[in-house]
């Protein structure tokens, strides 16, 4: 594999892990729509690992579902986009800060097991192309090592 000199530069700088208020200054996202607590792993423009911590204290619990709350499946794909969001943004540097990133197309999604309050869920993203300001992902939720959902799913960096 042939690294160029600015390439490894980059790879030596680029942030692995970042917490809550690192995510905000690169998405716009804020609660109770901010669907990730942390990325624990990142490899710039390839793959991404953040982390959802399920809280009962969500809003979206009261009508989802009262007697028996579960996360909605849609928000779980929000979650993956999320996390996706962070890796884009933080990939393209500078440049992106201050865009947003507005879905395209979500594609083969899956919902396997339903995630309660109380779960951790770790969102596994990898892009699977770019061109331009269009980029396409992979995304698995998992908790307890088990895929909760799946999905592919594109999406648009645009200036806000």
């Amino acid at each position: 594999m042939n690294i160029k000199k600015d390439e490894l530069e980059v790879k030596k700088t680029a942030r692995t892990t970042l917490d809550v208020l690192e995510i905000m200054e690169l998405i716009p996202h804020r609660p109770p729509f901010l669907m990730i607590d942390k990325v624990v792993e990142m490899v710039q423009k390839e793959s991404a690992v953040g982390i959802k911590n399920v809280s009962i204290d969500e809003p979206f619990f009261i009508g989802h579902f009262p007697k028996r709350p579960v996360l909605p499946g849609v928000l779980i794909i929000e979650s993956m986009a999320q996390t996706a969001g962070v890796l884009v943004v933080e990939s393209l540097g500078i440049e992106a800060r201050g865009k947003l990133v507005y879905f395209m197309t979500i594609e083969s999604a899956r919902f396997r097991k339903p995630v309660f309050p109380g779960d951790q869920v770790r969102l596994e993203v990898s892009a699977l192309r770019s061109r331009g300001p269009v980029w396409k992902f992979s995304g698995k939720a998992i908790v307890a090592s088990k895929i909760v959902a799946e999905a592919v799913y594109s999406a648009m960096i645009m200036d806000d």
